[in-house]
């Protein structure tokens, strides 16, 4: 594919590093921002059940949240493509997480949770499009993949500090007093963000040009991007919140190991699926600057295919249930380092912004579906029709950005 766009970013960014202090400074945001969100989120179905909420509490959480978050990332796309809007966008959005997240310690009911939980997520989304702009921007198009996958690979090595302070801290604190212990991590995430997080480049961008309407914004995005977004949506309709997961193993082991262990055994192979995810993201995403990112996007889906249909047939051990959480960690760090640097690479610098919102709101639809819509199959039919379910739709993204059809628009 030939993109005028990307020789002009190219030529605004000459530096060959591509670890630039922008790229370490979001790095550090996401990982500050991730330990903090994840430690909760490491012991929000154990806090929840202590409120007497039901199974099903926790997809209509995950999902209501994730939906309301996606029109937060459509706006964020919006506010992205205008560069003096981008850095306060993200400082904002993450306080707000930040202190959303500080604030399920004074719940006393699972709705509450479900309103902090929601508008955390609405600031988290708002505040992704503007990051991901700056974050292509900060490095060349050739270095895109490295420098995505590097920053998805310290957002998920916070995802595995953040359960293992929740461990340590539980016995300590309690759980209300990990909650509260959250805001300490948030609000480090800001700071970094604020202090080394790049200057918004206006040369080249719409923000140096007239303000311009969203739909306008819209029309600029290409057939091909459109195409691979269709792939991305039946993904995510597949592709359920992880905490999920953590559901799945404790009542796989509690026969075996009681509830208590269980439950600890769960947030451990919680851990263990962030720490594949942490190591894998960068790889992945240096790996889709040598090879066709679409090739190597659909593995990751069939990967995440795999993993679900597998937890239909495993048996109630450790070692099974580690495996399976290792290969759901490869599958989310190809998906997240890969979707954005081809998102890159098909976007035009003139919209990029919008097509990064856009991206964002399909996995945020996806995550609305596919989390009430597990949780629902899971609760009111059975758990292995939840999973096939998921198992399927994660396949039917696989194919879909591997098409014929997709092969000839992405070369």
């Amino acid at each position: 594919m030939s993109e005028p766009s990307l020789a002009s970013s190219a030529s605004s960014s000459p530096s060959k590093r591509w670890l630039t202090r922008g790229v370490l400074g979001i790095g550090l945001a996401s990982l500050f921002s991730d330990w903090g969100h994840e430690a909760a989120t490491a012991i929000l179905p154990a806090f929840l059940a202590s409120l007497g909420a039901p199974a099903v509490a926790l997809g209509v959480i995950e999902g209501v949240s994730d939906g309301l978050s996606s029109f937060a990332k459509l706006a964020g796309g919006f506010i992205a493509d205008h560069a003096p809007w981008r850095k306060p966008t993200g400082i904002v959005g993450y306080c707000a997480t930040a202190l959303t997240t500080f604030g399920y310690a004074f719940a006393q009911s699972w709705p509450m949770v479900l309103v902090l939980r929601a508008f955390g997520w609405m600031g988290r989304g708002s505040r992704g499009p503007s990051r991901d702009t700056l974050l292509a921007d900060c490095v060349a198009p050739r270095q895109q993949g490295g420098a995505f996958g590097f920053e998805r690979a310290m957002d998920t090595l916070g995802a595995v500090l953040g359960p293992l302070c929740a461990t340590a801290l539980l016995r300590v604190l309690g759980a209300r007093g990990v909650l509260r212990w959250t805001l300490l991590p948030g609000l480090t995430a800001a700071v970094c963000f604020a202090f080394l997080a790049p200057a918004s480049k206006k040369d080249g961008h719409p923000a140096a040009h007239p303000f311009t309407g969203f739909a306008s914004r819209l029309a600029q995005l290409p057939k091909p991007y459109w195409h691979y977004l269709g792939g991305v949506l039946a993904h995510g309709i597949g592709d359920f919140a992880p905490t999920l997961l953590i559901l799945r193993a404790s009542q796989i082991l509690t026969p075996r190991f009681g509830a208590g262990r269980a439950a600890t055994v769960a947030v451990g192979l919680y851990t263990f699926y962030n720490s594949v995810n942490a190591l894998a993201s960068y790889p992945a995403g240096a790996l889709a600057d040598r090879v066709p990112k679409r090739g190597l996007l659909a593995a990751g889906y069939a990967i995440g295919a795999a993993t679900y249909i597998g937890f239909i047939f495993e048996r109630p051990t450790i070692v099974v249930l580690a495996i399976l959480f290792g290969l759901a960690g490869v599958h989310g760090a190809v998906q997240q380092s890969v979707e954005k640097s081809l998102a890159a690479e098909l976007l035009p610098n003139a919209a990029r912004g919008s097509g990064f919102g856009v991206l964002a709101t399909t996995n945020g639809i996806g995550d609305l579906v596919s989390s009430i819509v597990v949780g629902a199959l899971w609760s009111g039919v059975s758990v292995t029709v939840g999973f096939l379910y998921a198992g399927i739709f994660v396949a039917i993204g696989a194919v879909l950005v591997y098409s014929p059809a997709g092969r000839r628009r992405f070369t």
